[in-house]
């Protein structure tokens, strides 16, 4: 449970814990844990000398890093001197990340040793420039983080965060063009907190341990840890993620939870140890940011031998929205359903116009509640349409059953148009997936004389496959109408995605569509 007295904003997590277990391990990183005293010790060090560095409330600080256990003393510090925290994608390119600075304008740089190169190039030619820092590592164009933090005091600051505050700022991944600022605030993460020992595959017990794997630039990962430290419970950190390793500590740490992208579950049931020993404390794995196959999840039921939970958000709800629990993942017909809102929360399903739709109707997904963002950084106008008429438009196209269970079938500009016909990726490459041979698929839209769009399947084969396509189009007419199955099919070595798993379907069309109009998206 959350202390929700003692918790009123994020800032207050290590503090609120370091009393209750102050000793007792809050993150693992490698070799080094840190206990939730030290964590609360200096985060309010951070705190201190981010006020002496000049930075005022609702001013941004980021960060340019892989996952690092000295990020979460940033984040708190940042949040306790009633800052914005704005990490930024580690794996954009620096035009990309310059573009991110120039629009969330921070006056500290934080950037770990992997990227001191690329942090120079991308503040190259800044109007306004950020101070760099090393939060890990030496070069000499950075401040070290130790002469910067200096012997700031590890008491905490005599103005307290507030509910309206901005606390923190992700960048969407820029799949449909150049990346926008979500404004998420203490009141927004309160409204979180409120909901997530209530939700299947966010209620962790004390002293727990929950493995970090996604990115701490990406709502997942901060969700998870967020709502990890606030029930007491314990942090392993991942910085780079390989799915030999994932296995492995999973066994090793004894994980009792995890959040995973259906990539990263994909890739560890391929393992070759993936189901040759039981995982003793794993109790639920959360997955979610990209479509999961059926069969996939099937088999990762079966290796894992643990609940799972499928959650389904943007990190404009704070990452909520629905959940299919894990009860509901053995009801007949909802293993492809994202499920059942969050407490607190509302969805519907809205035509063109807004107006609400009845179940079984195809509409846009929409969310409304305290879990929604401020709003686009910078952004006014694209404020203004995300949010018409008070719900979060989502962009992804869905129904409604008669239970109340919510059914994605796909991003609205990632819909195929052929004949007339809607084709949803999603639905295609769930059938494809359980074909034996098949690693990895994507399904896109390419230009036809006569139907205006057709099916195209790239496919990824699994290591020492022989893939014949007619065999592939074989069995994907078994299971879905004949206007769907692929006209057309190409195998390559790997399917492009971003950080969450989401495979980057604009970069796969774009060969086929170069000098033509796209009618979708």
């Amino acid at each position: 449970m959350i202390d929700l007295e003692a918790i009123r904003t994020l800032a207050d997590i290590p503090a609120a814990q370091a009393k209750l277990r102050g000793q007792a391990a809050a993150v693992k990183f490698g070799d080094r844990e840190t206990s939730f005293a030290e964590l609360d010790a200096r985060s309010n060090r951070v705190a201190h000398a981010l006020a002496a560095s000049g930075i005022a409330p609702g001013d941004r600080v980021s960060a340019l890093t892989k996952n690092h256990d000295s990020w979460y003393p940033l984040f708190f510090g940042t949040a306790r001197a009633r800052a914005c925290f704005a990490p930024i994608n580690c794996r954009l390119a620096p035009a990309e990340i310059g573009f991110i600075l120039g629009d969330a304008g921070p006056k500290l740089l934080f950037v770990g040793e992997d990227f001191f190169d690329c942090a120079l190039a991308a503040v190259e030619g800044l109007a306004s420039p950020p101070r760099l820092i090393a939060l890990y590592g030496d070069h000499p164009g950075f401040e070290p983080f130790g002469a910067w933090l200096g012997a700031a005091s590890d008491a905490a600051l005599a103005d307290p965060p507030q509910l309206a505050d901005d606390v923190l700022q992700l960048y969407t991944s820029g799949t449909t063009g150049l990346p926008k600022g979500v404004v998420l605030t203490n009141a927004n993460y309160r409204t979180f907190l409120e909901a997530a020992t209530e939700v299947d595959g966010f209620a962790y017990g004390e002293d727990e341990t929950v493995m970090i794997v996604m990115p701490l630039f990406h709502v997942a990962g901060t969700n998870v840890s967020f709502s990890g430290l606030a029930q007491g419970g314990r942090l392993v950190l991942v910085k780079d993620f390989t799915a030999a390793d994932a296995v492995q500590m999973m066994r090793e740490e004894n994980v009792a939870h995890a959040f995973l992208a259906p990539a990263m579950i994909q890739m560890m049931l391929i393992q070759p140890d993936a189901d040759g020993a039981p995982y003793p404390q794993l109790k639920s794995i959360a997955y979610g940011a990209s479509p999961i196959a059926a069969d996939v999840l099937r088999r990762a039921r079966a290796t894992f031998g643990c609940d799972f939970v499928q959650f389904y958000g943007m990190t404009e709800s704070a990452g909520g929205g629905s959940y299919l629990s894990p009860a509901a993942h053995d009801l007949p017909g909802k293993l492809t359903s994202c499920g059942k809102p969050w407490p607190g929360a509302a969805m519907a399903i809205l035509d063109g116009e807004g107006r609400v739709l009845g179940d079984g109707e195809i509409g846009e997904i929409a969310i409304r509640g305290g879990i929604v963002m401020k709003g686009y950084w910078n952004r006014e106008k694209a404020t203004e349409e995300t949010l018409a008429g008070g719900w979060l438009h989502t962009g992804d196209v869905g129904y409604r059953d008669a239970d109340g269970f919510y059914y994605v079938h796909d991003r609205i500009k990632d819909m195929i148009v052929s004949g007339g016909e809607n084709v949803y990726p999603a639905e295609v490459e769930s059938a494809i997936m359980g074909c034996p041979g098949v690693a990895d698929v994507a399904v896109i839209g390419v230009p036809d004389d006569k139907w205006g769009e057709g099916v195209k399947a790239l496919i990824v084969p699994a290591p020492g496959a022989t893939l014949d396509p007619a065999d592939i189009v074989a069995w994907a007419r078994a299971r879905i109408a004949a206007y769907k199955v692929p006209k057309s099919i190409e195998f390559i070595d790997a399917l492009p995605r971003n950080p969450s798993g989401k495979v980057l379907r604009r970069e796969l069309r774009a060969p086929y569509w170069e000098g033509r109009d796209r009618a979708v998206g």
